[in-house]
């Protein structure tokens, strides 16, 4: 089944817990502590209301926090920070299932994005913020993932994994979907320092 099909097929924790974990994978970009929604989650868990914790990441995470990263303006990087906040930003209080569909397809589409356009093994340079997604985004999203970049591949693969974990154990999966997630947050974190290691070397 491809992440689009799965996308459709899911439930409302099911989506919750797509849209929540790409978040969670990308706050790097967002200078978020790596516990900064373990609340959200646990909400997921018990099944009651994230709006009050929602609104707490809105403030931590806010463009003027001191948390907040400073990125080169119009780089790859200030990109994909865009469309981090963007998913954080159209993250929906009330949690129901046609609420948070369309916010789980638009953090998948995101965060595959951030994930190609940090991605050194990718082509081309990045699609400006709110274009189409590149053709081997959506191709991969649709089941063909031939020519990914080893990086969007593993976050599609991850997407995928969290999906299924929701699908055939439903709240008892999502243990696991946090543990994929916190997995692929490591990576990226260690992308995104790694790109600025090399971006503040002399001649950079």
């Amino acid at each position: 089944m491809s992440l689009v099909e799965q996308i459709a097929q899911a439930d409302e924790r099911g989506l919750a817990a797509s849209g929540l974990a790409c978040l969670d994978r990308c706050l790097p970009l967002l200078g978020g502590d790596d516990e900064l929604l373990r609340p959200l989650w646990a909400r997921l868990a018990d099944g009651s209301d994230w709006a009050g914790d929602l609104s707490r990441v809105h403030e931590t995470l806010a463009p003027s926090a001191p948390s907040a990263p400073s990125v080169p303006s119009g780089s790859s990087d200030d990109e994909a920070a865009r469309l981090a906040r963007r998913m954080l930003e159209s993250a929906p209080a009330e949690r129901t299932a046609d609420a948070v569909r369309p916010w789980a397809d638009a953090c998948s589409v995101a965060s595959l994005r951030i994930h190609r356009l940090l991605d050194p093994a990718a082509d081309g340079g990045p699609v400006p913020d709110g274009g189409p997604a590149p053709a081997d985004v959506d191709a991969g999203r649709a089941g063909d993932t031939a020519d990914l970049p080893p990086l969007v591949a593993a976050e599609l693969r991850r997407q995928a994994a969290v999906l299924e974990l929701l699908a055939g154990h439903g709240a008892h999966g999502l243990r696991r979907a946090l543990e994929v997630s916190v997995e692929g947050r490591r990576v990226l974190r260690a992308v995104v320092s790694r790109r600025a290691r090399s971006a503040a070397e002399p001649g950079a």
